[in-house]
């Protein structure tokens, strides 16, 4: 307690304690009896000598700030008939919001005559006991909320015959809920919301007569709501969203619910027509309907609800008209009804509800104009938002009369005419959406300064045909983003624009634009995205630019810009990600200040009249996937330093002047999928290393005085005669439509070869006689070394192989502490070598069948392979009695820590580009060696993540090599359940698909955070099919774990649509039939199409939903 706590004058010591805050006192005994704390900014741990307190009744320490573990001397607070005879008479013990760890102890489920145990919020854990009602028989409230709860309710629950409240909402607790909780009759309010509960909900829960409030919304239900949930008449709120039921509403849904207040159903995959009895619920309140599948009308009948306040119905497929009779619903607040199939006007009788707060109808079909009054009786609307429909005529001028309005997105639909000048009148305004509409004139603009809340400002896709009024500048203050690209706005770019020093992102591309850049835009600090691309706009890129340090994205292609790219350019380093600076005018040599942008993922400078060499330090831009410098004067060599560009996946330097040989660096681009040096006067081979490229779809080097064979491997199987056109000198295979290259002549003189011959007979006979010595010696030896420990000379080790007694001490004698992990084969530790550093040692397990050839297999798949995704191997040691395999360290462990572990997160796109490391792995396994190679054992604890997250795939213990005419081969079946291909685990058959099906696998634990083998699947069930379902209901969103969605994301939408297209390619890897899945080379293509498409929408282009709904 601090000074100024009003317990640390009134608990003085030499003052009666029954007088104390908090504290009564009995009348007969004057011992404590209550102590009620709540809220008293109490912390710190629970004394233990509370348990002293033999008479006490009533403990509540709620909203306080204690933590530890709950002491298990509280269990004292209960007539115990042994020796300490202390005859405590405790009801009621409440501790909600604290910050407690640990589990309950077992003896305070041992205070019998406890009527209410509390235990909200204090992040308590643990199972619950069977037999909770008989050790707790006076039970009647149980909170036990909003902690990590878990395990089954008992079945026993249904012994607590006193029980009105059971609040158990908000843990872990799975399987099904018991059917005994029907026997509770006293029940009146049972919170079971946000479990992982599965099965049926049991239709006993329609015994409980007395019940006031059901809440069982996210959960894992299956099936239809019970008919007798329905049927007791004591209902005031029903929850069951977000729970997975199914299913048809009963037509009589409302007969017995006379009471009903509040109805959630959403999220759910129930379907059919909306039940017109809704009218006999009277009392509702609150209607929840929306991202369901309900088709059909309205009912008519919801307009006789005159108690409703909230009404949502969005995100199904309701036609038809918006019923006249809502207008009658003279208390609704919320009207939602977007993304449905309605037609027709919007009802005037609707714009008449004074009562209304918020009016969504985005995403419909609706036609018509506005009513003449729309906003003149709505003094209370907060919200409206008529985006994507068929709305026609004038914007009217009364709308401006819904003076509270903070929200208006008329977005996507045919208004036309001038903006209305009234706008100017909604002081509140903070997002303004007029985007997509065939609206004209930019005047109203001047209006607009009176919106001093005014945050978003979007008037793109308009024909809008003006010029910007400086009038612009005096908008509001803390103005962050101002869309208005593609509307015909002519003239210049007004220095008063540049008094909104809030912007974040301002896009004026694709207009009419002619003049200068301000130099005045320098001063808009927090601007993050510029687009002007696509404009008039000359003159210089204006010094000021570089001021911008929080630029992200800066377009400004397709101008006439001159003069050069501004040495200074390199000061936004920290923040620049995109330039675009491509179709202009611009000339000189490129700034050395360019190749400090060393975060920067796409630069366009193509189609300008730049000269000079490109510097070696081009290497610097080890971020970069997209790289054009095509259609210049750039001259000299290609510098080396282009190989250090690792994650480029576009490169081009096309229509150049460029000479010299392509370098051999270039084979070092592991990430190229577009390569293009055509028009040039390049001279030289073509790199045999570009056959390492596995990834690269397009090549050109066109037009080029290129000499040499044409590699055949790799990439180059799929290359036409269009790649090299016009290379005189080249020569390759007849599809390249160039000359065969000649065969070197192989001729010798007839007395070399005499003597080659002899040299070579001497040599045999040498080596033969080297061999049967060794095997002598090795035979003479096994017998005595077979279970000797091995020591520094039985280690003997070959060149760049390393010694037993080295691994010993890196390991510290293999001590425990460094042990990485442990599988089927042996253990993994971390150790630490003089020269090396850290490295991982993977000692197998002699003693286990299988672990000799678990090292052969290991070792002659791995020495073939080098792969930026697969696990380096750095050296290895090898005797009769000790093998391991010395790899490089991944420091931030297995893919199965990172999504499996409470203090581990990684998000969507980090998610995204480990499950493309780990594809890209697959498609090299599979694709890119002369024999493919079957991992057969891919799962998240394989995949290990380096330094910078690039994921590696390891463990090839178990991994099969396929011979050149084997598409499939049989072998004991050995991989991880739950990963394990059909036709593999049934039958032990090996190949590619095999490791296809795995790789789907674990495509959706990784976007599920489930694992395959989780306890909520049973003998019927499956991830796969689990998802599989989901993705065939459309309700992706309950299987895509939470952490990577939020409801409140401006681009929610988009990025569910991403992550439903993973989940697809999951299923499509899944496939039962072998043939019917996808080939990894695809696979790639599409995760990196739905990689490109979740960057947009991340962005700072257009968002496609509406940002507030």
């Amino acid at each position: 307690m601090g000074p100024n706590n009003p317990l640390t004058a009134s608990w003085a010591r030499d003052s009666d304690v029954c007088l104390w805050i908090g504290v009564s006192c009995g009348p007969r005994h004057i011992r404590v009896a209550a102590l009620n704390l709540p809220r008293m900014g109490l912390d710190g741990t629970i004394p233990q000598h509370m348990g002293n307190l033999s008479f006490l009744v009533s403990l509540n320490l709620r909203g306080n700030a204690f933590r530890g573990t709950l002491p298990a001397e509280m269990a004292s607070l209960r007539r115990l008939p042994v020796e300490l005879r202390r005859l405590g008479r405790l009801r009621v013990l409440s501790l909600e919001n604290n910050r407690l760890t640990g589990s309950v102890p077992p003896e305070i489920f041992n205070l019998t005559g406890v009527e209410t145990l509390a235990f909200t919020n204090t992040s308590l854990s643990g199972e619950l006991p069977k037999d909770l009602c008989r050790r707790l028989p006076k039970l009647t409230e149980l909170y036990l909320s909003w902690n990590g709860f878990y395990g089954r309710v008992p079945e026993g629950l249904g012994e607590c015959r006193q029980l009105r409240v059971l609040s158990l909402s908000n843990n872990g607790f799975s399987g099904p809920v018991p059917r005994g909780i029907g026997n509770v009759t006293t029940m009146e309010m049972l919170y079971l919301g946000a479990n992982n509960f599965t099965g049926l909900i049991p239709g006993e829960i329609g015994n409980l007569s007395n019940l006031l409030l059901l809440s069982m919304e996210r959960n894992i239900f299956s099936g239809p709501i019970p008919n007798s949930i329905f049927n007791i008449s004591s209902l005031v709120s029903l929850d069951l969203s977000h729970c997975g039921v199914s299913g048809k509403l009963p037509s009589d849904l409302c007969s017995n619910l006379p009471n009903l207040v509040e109805l959630n159903l959403y999220y759910n995959d129930l379907y059919g027509p909306i039940p017109s009895s809704l009218d006999k619920c009277s009392k509702l309140e609150a209607l929840s309907l929306r991202d369901s599948n309900f088709s059909g009308p309205i009912p008519r009948e919801i307009g006789n609800l005159t108690q409703l306040k909230t009404l949502r119905l969005f995100h199904n497929r309701l036609t038809g008209e918006i019923p006249r009779e809502l207008g009658k619903l003279q208390q609704l607040e919320q009207l939602h009804l977007a993304v449905n199939l309605l037609t027709g006007p919007i009802p005037e009788e609707i714009v008449n509800i004074s009562t209304l707060t918020l009016l969504a109808v985005t995403a419909n079909r609706l036609s018509g104009s506005l009513p003449m009054r729309f906003g003149s009786r709505l003094p209370n609307l907060d919200l409206i938002s008529l985006e994507t429909n068929l709305l026609s005529g004038a914007i009217p001028e009364s709308i401006s009369n819904a003076s509270k309005l903070t929200y208006v997105n008329l977005g996507n639909n045919y208004f036309s005419g001038t903006v209305p000048n009234s706008l100017g009148n909604l002081r509140l305004i903070e997002h303004l959406l007029l985007h997509g509409n065939n609206l004209k004139g930019l005047s109203f603009i001047t209006s607009l300064a009176n919106c001093v809340f005014l945050k978003e400002f979007w008037v793109h896709n308009n024909p809008l045909n003006d010029f910007i009024p400086p009038s612009i500048g005096n908008l509001s203050s803390i103005l962050e983003i101002m869309l208005a690209s593609n509307g015909t706005i002519k003239g210049g770019i007004p220095s008063e624009i540049t008094n909104l020093s809030s912007l974040v992102q301002l896009d004026l591309s694709d207009n009419d634009l002619a003049g200068l850049l301000p130099f005045e835009l320098g001063g808009l600090r927090m601007l993050q995205g510029l687009s002007l691309a696509r404009n008039r706009i000359s003159g210089i890129i204006p010094l000021s630019i570089c001021n911008l340090n929080n630029l992200a994205a800066f377009h400004l292609s397709s101008n006439q810009i001159s003069g050069s790219v501004p040495e200074c350019i390199g000061n936004n380093s920290v923040s620049l990600r995109q330039l675009y600076l491509d179709s202009n005018r611009l000339s000189f040599g490129l700034p050395s200040g360019l190749w400090r942008l060393d975060k920067l993922l796409e630069l366009n400078l193509s189609s300008n009249l730049l000269n000079g060499s490109l510097s070696p330090e081009i290497g610097s831009l080890k971020a970069a996937a997209f790289v054009d410098f095509s259609y210049n004067h750039l001259s000299g060599n290609i510098p080396n330093a282009i190989g250090d560009l690792k994650n480029l996946i576009n490169f081009s330097l096309a229509h150049n002047s460029l000479t010299g040989s392509i370098p051999e660096s270039t084979g070092n681009m592991l990430s190229l999928e577009m390569l293009d040096f055509s028009h040039n006067n390049l001279t030289g081979s073509i790199p045999s290393s570009l056959a390492a490229l596995v990834y690269l779809r397009s090549l050109n080097l066109s037009y080029n005085s290129l000499a040499g064979e044409i590699p055949s491997g790799g990439p180059f199987e799929n290359f036409t005669s269009r790649s090299f056109m016009s290379n005189e000198a080249l020569c390759g295979a007849p599809r390249f439509q160039v000359p065969p290259c000649q065969e070197k002549s192989s001729h010798i003189p007839k007395d070399r070869k005499n003597v080659i011959l002899a040299v070579t007979i001497a040599l045999a006979i040498s080596f033969a006689l080297i061999i049967i010595t060794l095997v002598f010696f090795i035979v003479k030896r096994h017998g005595k070394k077979l279970n000797k420990v091995p020591t520094e000379q039985d280690s003997f080790t070959t060149p760049g192989r390393i010694s037993y007694l080295e691994l010993k001490r890196a390991t510290g004698n293999f001590d425990k502490n460094n042990l990485l992990g442990q599988g089927s084969f042996g253990r993994v530790y971390k150790g630490v070598l003089e020269n090396d550093g850290p490295v991982a040692v993977k000692v197998f397990d002699l003693e286990h069948e299988g672990s000799f050839k678990s090292f052969d297999v290991e070792c002659e798949v791995l020495r073939s392979l080098r792969h930026r995704n697969l696990t380096k191997v750095i050296t290895s040691c090898s005797n009769l009695d000790f093998k391991a395999l010395v790899l490089e360290y991944m420091p931030n462990g297995s893919l199965d820590r990172w999504l499996h572990s409470d203090n581990c997160f990684l998000d969507t796109m980090q998610r995204l580009n480990s499950m493309l490391d780990v594809a890209r792995a697959l498609e090299y396994l599979h694709c890119g060696l002369q024999t493919a190679v079957v991992h057969c054992d891919l799962k998240p604890s394989n995949v290990l993540l380096d330094v910078n997250m690039v994921s590696h795939v390891s463990d090839f213990g178990i991994s099969k090599m396929m011979g050149e005419e084997q598409s499939f081969s049989h072998t004991k079946t050995l991989a991880t359940y739950g990963y394990i291909a059909p036709e593999y685990g049934l039958e032990g058959l090996v190949s590619t698909k095999c490791d296809v099906y795995s790789y789907g696998i674990m495509l959706m634990e990784t976007f599920s955070a489930v694992r395959p083998g989780d306890e909520m699947f049973d003998g019927k069930s499956s991830l796969r099919s689990w998802l599989s379902d989901s993705v065939r209901d459309g309700i992706i969103d309950r299987v895509v774990d939470g952490e990577l969605l939020s409801s409140e994301d401006k681009f929610y939408d988009d990025k569910l649509r991403c992550l439903c297209s993973v989940m697809e390619l999951a299923l499509s890897c899944c496939a039962d039939n072998p043939e019917d899945r996808i080939v990894m080379t695809d696979a790639v293509g599409e995760l990196e199409k739905i990689k490109l498409q979740f960057l947009a929408c991340s962005s700072t282009r257009l968002p496609v939903q509406d940002p507030k709904l």
